[in-house]
């Protein structure tokens, strides 16, 4: 019996291998080969042609290590794999590299000014790179790594600098928002007299004017005036470079970037693409995607560029694995309109210029076409109708196991993870650091669902303000700027509040680390939310106007409860939780449904909660935590939270779990523990 089973499965194995047909793909390759190991293929296209044309139900491409330039971005569409599952992959053991840029060959020639310089054939230089290492742009004030913007001047516009400019024209402006909450990018058309003329600043939402001290210009020939600089003459053809010590240029490869997308997995809404892997892949050199047309986003802050190195559109079941994105100047991954169970697992993404994955449905899923943070309309013209429009949105997508820092490289308003018009997204098991925004961000309630667990985010919201290590807006249809106006709609009718958020977003088991913020920050109208065993190291938990959010069990270092503007009857539930600092109300209209059996560090805590009528159970005591120096924030079991319903949080399992990105990942510093009042 045994045999004959051994038989059966070895059987089906074999079948298994000969249903599935594979091509090798080689940069020593030629396309007129068969594309075995021995006679493999040489490009991309020629693999995906053959792959097409096959009849095997599962066809498979593997390349060889080296670096594929790719003359135009690579789509893989619906039509052509209609029935199959298809394949994309590194070799084992090697890794196969997809560059959007191109590689030059100047005849450099060396300056008195302490520069090189060489005529090359480009249209345009969009970024540079020197073996393998991003350079910098020539820019005012020259850039210091790890500083706001890299580097910031008040007088960068001012009359005296644009005096000293001879043709200003093509360069950019780059600016923080007033309010430290994005930045905005601007085109420079010229210069009248000492006056810089400039077009563009649509990079957000809510727009206003630059930051009067955060701001820099690059792009211009005249600050081309430090080692690692560069700068392209578009009209005469001319790449200036300024070497590093030690840069020998006859003997370094210098890299550009031509395309904006590398890849492209794409159906339609008639004929979607289904079953797609790409594993083990690198992607590298996209453009700078800052200047593209931005689509605004429903009355959050964000407009956002729909691209990236690899977009996923119209699709069931694809898989993203393994990969390793990096020199990048825009998105990493984007997961657009209608998308089902696609998968983001295992991946390194870091050094690009915007958002690593963004999960953004259509704008007109929603039934409330509202894009403008201040546009209004009569709750009468509202619709009533519950959820979205259409299905073209993501829905059920995983992201899973993926090491994400040193994100918005160029633009600040990014998110390692930015989930908006989506559904039942589940965000787990990523670290997320030096980030200048938030680690993770959920743009509105349409539709939620989510799943946030066991992410270790911190070192974020560096170079912005007014957000979170986790931030999340809910300006959906009951969400009005009149808080007034919103107050007496939600009271008259409350079945408007959920008419978007229609799902419960869980975020549990993770750990936060918020420096200039929240680590947990539910801004204007969030509403729909659990939130417990959450470990919270500095920035405390904050909840803005919204309704029916339960707080439980989570541990807040150094730090405390925020409730900002909240309603009469919130329906919010807040409770068994570690508090370390008093609450921090801000006009505060009603205090929740129930706001009790929490443990405060001191009496002076708990006095002050009691105050607002709130806490009558709640206790207070010393919290002697096993190992807080490392991380360790379990509590003895005489300890007084133990009194109210408190159970120890796991403080371990945050993040990656894959050895190669755990061994790669950074850990949080923990902070010193305030025991003072």
């Amino acid at each position: 019996m045994k045999k004959h089973l051994f038989s059966v499965l070895f059987c089906l194995f074999a079948l298994s291998l000969a249903a599935r047909q594979t091509w090798i793909v080689s940069p020593a390759g030629r396309d007129d080969n068969e594309g075995t190991l021995k006679r493999p293929l040489r490009s991309i296209e020629a693999a995906l042609a053959k792959a097409a044309a096959a009849e095997d139900a599962e066809v498979e491409i593997l390349f060889r290590a080296g670096t594929y330039y790719l003359p135009a971005t690579v789509r893989i569409e619906a039509v052509d794999f209609a029935g199959k599952k298809l394949s994309l992959a590194s070799y084992p053991g090697e890794t196969a590299v997809f560059s959007g840029g191109k590689r030059l060959f100047p005849d450099w020639k060396a300056t008195e000014a302490g520069y090189w310089k060489a005529s090359v054939d480009e249209s345009s230089i969009d970024q540079l790179y020197i073996d393998g290492k991003k350079r910098v742009l020539a820019r005012y004030p020259n850039y210091s790594e790890g500083e706001c913007l890299n580097g910031t001047a008040a007088d960068a516009l001012s009359a005296r600098k644009v005096a000293s400019w001879k043709n200003p024209q093509g360069g950019f402006i780059h600016a923080l928002h007033q309010g430290r909450w994005g930045s905005m990018h601007y085109a420079i058309t010229g210069k009248q007299d000492t006056l810089l003329t400039y077009e563009g600043g649509e990079q957000m939402n809510r727009p206003s004017p630059m930051h009067p001290q955060y701001r820099f210009v690059e792009n211009i020939f005249e600050e081309l005036d430090a080692p690692g600089e560069w700068f392209f003459d578009k009209k005469e053809k001319v790449l200036y470079y300024y070497p590093l010590p030690g840069e020998d240029m006859r003997k370094t490869v210098v890299e550009t970037a031509a395309l904006a997308h590398i890849l492209e997995l794409s159906g339609t809404p008639d004929c979607l693409l289904k079953n797609v892997t790409v594993r083990g892949i690198r992607f590298e050199h996209a453009l700078r995607t800052v200047m593209f047309p931005y689509e605004r986003l429903m009355r959050s802050d964000w407009s956002i560029y729909r691209g990236a190195a690899l977009v996923l559109e119209n699709t069931e079941d694809c898989v993203v694995s393994g990969c390793e994105f990096t020199n990048l100047g825009g998105n990493a991954l984007f997961v657009s309109r209608y998308n089902r169970n696609a998968r983001i697992e295992h991946n390194h993404i870091h050094h690009i210029g915007a958002s690593a994955v963004c999960l953004v449905g259509d704008t007109g899923v929603v039934r409330l076409e509202l894009v403008d943070y201040g546009g209004r309309v009569s709750y009468d013209e509202v619709d009533r109708v519950p959820g979205p429009r259409s299905g073209a949105y993501p829905r059920q997508c995983v992201v899973e196991d993926n090491l994400i820092h040193h994100i918005g490289e160029v633009e600040k308003q990014v998110a390692g993870m930015q989930i908006q018009l989506a559904a039942q997204i589940q965000v787990s098991h990523n670290t997320i650091y030096r980030v200048p925004r938030a680690a993770i961000n959920v743009g509105d309630g349409a539709f939620g669902g989510h799943l946030i667990e066991y992410n270790d985010a911190f070192e974020t919201v560096l170079e912005t303000g007014d957000h979170g290590a986790f931030n999340s807006w809910g300006r959906d249809r009951f969400w009005a700027p009149d808080y007034g106006q919103m107050a007496r709609q939600t009271a008259e009718e409350p079945e408007i509040i959920l008419l978007d958020a229609l799902y419960t977003t869980v975020l549990r088991n993770n750990r936060f680390r918020c420096d200039h913020g929240w680590d947990i920050d539910l801004d204007d109208g969030s509403s729909n939310y659990h939130i417990y065993n959450n470990i919270c190291l500095n920035g405390g938990i904050k909840l803005r106007e919204g309704f029916f959010r339960k707080v439980e069990n989570n541990v807040v270092i150094n730090n405390s409860l925020h409730p900002h503007v909240w309603f009469e009857k919130s329906g919010d539930v807040v409770r068994r939780n570690v508090f370390m600092k008093a609450y921090a109300p801000i006009a505060v209209n009603g205090w929740g449904e129930y706001i009790d059996y929490n443990c405060f560090l001191t009496e002076e805590a708990l006095r002050a909660a009691r105050e607002n009528r709130t806490d009558v159970h709640s206790v207070f005591g010393p919290l002697d935590f096993a190992d807080a120096e490392n991380g360790n924030y379990t509590l003895p079991t005489d300890c007084a939270a133990f009194r109210i319903g408190f159970e120890n949080v796991p403080t371990d399992g945050f993040g990656v779990y894959t050895p190669e990105l755990k061994k790669m990942a950074e850990q949080p510093e923990f902070p010193e523990l305030q025991t003072g009042n």
